[in-house]
This record gives C-alpha cells, sequence and structure tokens, in this order.
C-alpha cells in the first residue's frame, strides 16, 4: 500500500512542532509493521475548519484525484477536517478513487469496512470547533470593548504597538489627510488615486508589506480609507463577522453592532470632515449604466502592460487601460484610431485572399509540406530517444532507493525532475505528431480557401467577422497593430509580411500578425 501521511497542527509553538516530530514517527512505526511504503508526507499549520491556507491537504486532494496513492493516514479525523462538509469531500473523493482513510486512534478504517460512525465524528469535531470559534470571538469583543485594536495590519497612516495605534513618523498621515481634503473639493477615487501612483507615493499594500502589494493606487483603495472611522481618533471594531466557523465568509454588520471606544489614539481628520465625506459619499452614489461596447473591445491589447484598450470618443480611438487609468507613469497611450484599424484589418483580408489564390501554390505547398515533414521527423526520433533514456533512469532510480544508496526525499526529487522532463518531451512529441498530421494533409489549405473566400466581398468589419477571423489583436507603442488570426496558414504560403521581426510567423505559432 502507498501511503498518503497526513499530519496537521493548529500553531507553530514550539510544543506543536514536538507534536509533529511524534505524530511522524507515530506514522512511521505504524507502516513498518504493516510493511507498506510511504508515498509522501502532508504537513500543515494551519486550523482544520477549512481547506484554505492548508496547501498540505489541497496537494493531498490533488493527488488524490490522480490516484498516486493507495491510502490516507491521519491520527484522527479532527486533524484531516472539523469541518463536516470538508470531511465528506474528504470521504467521497476516497471512495471515488479507490484510496482507503485509516485514522490510528481506530475510529475509522475503510479497509476493514470501519466507516459507518464517519458522520458522528465528523459532527463532533465541527461542534467542538464551532464552540472554541464562539469562545474565541468572545474574548475578542472583550478586548475590543476594552480599546484594543484586533487586527494584524494597522489603518493607513498608523503604527501599531501593544494593540494602540499611534501616528507613523513618514508622509502617510500626511495623504490621508490630502486624500480627505481632495474629495471633499470634489475629486473622484480614480483621479486622487492616479494623482498618488504618478507621484511615487505608495499604497496601502506596499506600506503593509504584503506579498502582493502592487505599486499602484486603485480608486476602492481611496474609497476604503475614506469609509474607515478609525481616522476620528475612535476605535471603532466589530464591523464584520463569519457566519460560522467553518465559513469564511464575513458579513457586515450593522452600525449599531459596532464596538465604538471613544478618543482612543491620535485623530487624521475630524469627526466633522469624515461626516461631511460619508454625505458625500451617499450623494455621488449613483446607478452605473452598462458600458457602451465598442467594436474592438475585449480583443483589442496594449502590447507592453497586456492590458485591454478603452475607446475614447474625444480620440476618435482606443488607448491602453493602464495609461487611462493611471497615467504616463503606467504605459504610454498607445493611441490607435479605430477607423485606421478597420482600414487596415479589410486591406489584410484581401492581402490573405491574393495568397491564396495564386495558380502555383498548391504546387508549392507540397515542396515546403515535404520538407517540413522531413524535419519534424528527424525531430521526433531524437526526442522518441531522449524519453527512453529518461525512461531508464527512472527504473535505476527505484533500485537505488531499494538499496537505500538514496533516501526517500533524494529519491522523490529526482523522480518529479525526470517526471517534469519527461513530461515536457510527451508534451513536445504530440505537438510535433499533430504538425506531421497537418503537414500531411493539403486538404487543410483547401479548407482555408474556402473560408476565406467568403470575406471576398467584405466591405464592412462587423463583430461577427471580426470575432470570427481574429483572436486578439496588440497595439505597439506607435499605435501600430499584430493581428492574431484564429486560423493559420500552411507553411507553403508565404505571406509578404513574414519577414518581418514583427510578425508572428505562419509556421512556427500557427498564427498571422501583421504590423
Amino acid at each position: 500500500m502507498r501511503c498518503a501521511i497526513y499530519i496537521r497542527v493548529s500553531t507553530d509553538k514550539e510544543e506543536q512542532k514536538a507534536s509533529l516530530c511524534n505524530q511522524r514517527e507515530l506514522f512511521l512505526n505504524y507502516i513498518e509493521n504493516k510493511e507498506w511504503s510511504v508515498y509522501d508526507f502532508y504537513v500543515d499549520v494551519e486550523s482544520g475548519t477549512s481547506a484554505k491556507g492548508r496547501p498540505g491537504l489541497q496537494r493531498l486532494i490533488a493527488d488524490a484525484e490522480h490516484r498516486k496513492f493507495d491510502v490516507i493516514l491521519a491520527k484522527e479525523l479532527s486533524r484531516l477536517a472539523r469541518n463536516g462538509a470538508l470531511s465528506y469531500k474528504i470521504r467521497d473523493l476516497a471512495e471515488r478513487n479507490g484510496i482507503h482513510i485509516i485514522t490510528l486512534d481506530n475510529a475509522i478504517n475503510s479497509l476493514e469496512g470501519n466507516i459507518h460512525m464517519f458522520g458522528l465524528y465528523a459532527w463532533v469535531y465541527e461542534t467542538e470547533s464551532q464552540r472554541t470559534g464562539e469562545r474565541i470571538k468572545s474574548a475578542l469583543k472583550t478586548r475590543s470593548r476594552q480599546g484594543v485594536f484586533q487586527g494584524s495590519i494597522p489603518p493607513y497612516g498608523y503604527e501599531l504597538s501593544d494593540g494602540k495605534l499611534y501616528l507613523k513618523n513618514d508622509d502617510t498621515p500626511l495623504i490621508v489627510r490630502r486624500i480627505f481634503k481632495e474629495y471633499l473639493q470634489g475629486k473622484g477615487f480614480d483621479r486622487i488615486a492616479r494623482d498618488l501612483y504618478n507621484e511615487g507615493y505608495p499604497p496601502p499594500g506596499q506600506v503593509a508589506n504584503k506579498s502582493n502589494g502592487s505599486d499602484k493606487w486603485h480608486g476602492s483603495g481611496i474609497r476604503s480609507i475614506l469609509t474607515n472611522p478609525h481616522y476620528t481618533g475612535d476605535m471603532v471594531q466589530g464591523r464584520q463577522t463569519t457566519r460560522s466557523v467553518t465559513s469564511k465568509v464575513r458579513v457586515n454588520l450593522t452600525s449599531d453592532k459596532f464596538i465604538v471606544v471613544a478618543n482612543t489614539h491620535e485623530a487624521l481628520v475630524s469627526k466633522e470632515d469624515f461626516k461631511a465625506v460619508q454625505i458625500l459619499l451617499e450623494s455621488r452614489k449613483r446607478k452605473r449604466p452598462y458600458a457602451e461596447v465598442h467594436l474592438f473591445t475585449n480583443t483589442l491589447f496594449c502590447a507592453d502592460c497586456g492590458k485591454g484598450m478603452h475607446f475614447k470618443k474625444n480620440r476618435r480611438g482606443y488607448i491602453c487601460g493602464s495609461y487611462n487609468k493611471h497615467g504616463s507613469k503606467a504605459c504610454s497611450d498607445h493611441l490607435v484610431k479605430e477607423n485606421d484599424l478597420i482600414a487596415a484589418i479589410l486591406n489584410d483580408i484581401q492581402r490573405l485572399l491574393a495568397d491564396v489564390s495564386e495558380e502555383n501554390v498548391l504546387t508549392k505547398l507540397e515542396l515546403k509540406m515535404k520538407k517540413q515533414f522531413a524535419q519534424l521527423e528527424k525531430e521526433a526520433t531524437a526526442i522518441n530517444q531522449r524519453i527512453a533514456k529518461l525512461k531508464k533512469q527512472k527504473t535505476n532510480l527505484i533500485q537505488l532507493l531499494a538499496d537505500e544508496v538514496i533516501n526517500q526525499q533524494e529519491y522523490r526529487e529526482a523522480v518529479m525532475q525526470n517526471e517534469e522532463i519527461l513530461n515536457s518531451l510527451l508534451i513536445s512529441n504530440l505537438e510535433i505528431e499533430s504538425k506531421l498530421e497537418n503537414a500531411n494533409n493539403p486538404e487543410q489549405f483547401k479548407v482555408l480557401q474556402k473560408e476565406l473566400k467568403q470575406f471576398a466581398k467584405v466591405e464592412e468589419l462587423t463583430p461577427e467577422i471580426l470575432h470570427r477571423l481574429i483572436e486578439k489583436i496588440e497595439i505597439k507603442a506607435d499605435g501600430t497593430a499584430r493581428i492574431f488570426y484564429r486560423f493559420s496558414l500552411p507553411p507553403a504560403i508565404i505571406h509578404r509580411n513574414c519577414s518581418n521581426t514583427q510578425h508572428s510567423t505562419c509556421a512556427v505559432c500557427g498564427n498571422i500578425s501583421t504590423g
């Protein structure tokens, strides 16, 4: 039996770390007596109420879907899950893939048919977690009523020390005051955000050293600051809660349920200004109309930053979305006129039609295909030789593990590296097989001719024609376009722009792009 061993503790305290080692030793002794083998250890230091934040469990679930082991071992069911729904999900996953579940406390052992108490144990552990969660919530409310800040990240402009908020000795308090002042003066969220970004001020995510913190300010971040009552000097907590210990969905509470302790720290804005901002926020609320969809919406992208292009009526064309939202520091405008782009595409369609209508094109196609076919066969032979060599290496690794020349970790690392290269080669082999099939199939050219001829008399570029022919269009800084079609020309067709380095070549990537 290949065993997936799941080990979990709730915290990273020293006594919990010792528990990790003890559990590992316990499992190794159990497996040794059974004469089974270890597939892998899956370890988490996290609460058991959900799968979120538990990479070990998520990896175990993914490996179970691929049937990489035969049995899941856990000290007890609560180590796998303290959530009834999650417990049943793991059980059903195991049953669906022919995998057994065994807990060392003998409560669950599907190998021996001992699974009938599964539901009872799942309910007991979830109820226990629910009671623990309620006790924790009660303790947090008590601390909130004492004016102790409960969050791990203080509001922008403040720093946290012993549960108290203090003004930071940098520019961030001034920025908070500026945001409130400019909003009262009539500036909108996005305008304030764009100005702060272009002036180089770090946004809240970067100041808090968040791993995913962007250098850009966003309108949503400005709104979050404008609606945070902590800036008045009052500690206002308990504004949200979760439905249950097993649900991470947060629910906004009404203001009468907030826990408010007045004047716990230095204010950045007066209560009068804060109230005025809330009134202004409410008055500016409006039902947003549906965004007008233009011809190239969701088709046109900036070639440099990858963002979608935004239509600007006053410029009669499209500009980069990053530039439109964040200004020239984020990207340049990449302006392209809509009429110019339509004309370029219609002209390009006519050029393609001319290329596929040449009388000697089929002869050129056959010669090109023979040459390509020979090259692809040569590549396929080389890849197959490498695949055979890697499979032999994999067999040798198993023998080294059996002879204890390498340990389990070394074996797994070597096997993973071997399989990664092997999978890459197998994918390359499939791609070559597909190309060989196409290279030996002149019928594809006739199909292409038929597809293009129906557009021979096209004088207007409609959304239907655009989306049928074109996958996406990238706009370069100078406003020129790279067009990626949904079809590929056979390699015998030499498009007149193929020599252009900005042109995505027909034979290699399977797309046509013109610049």
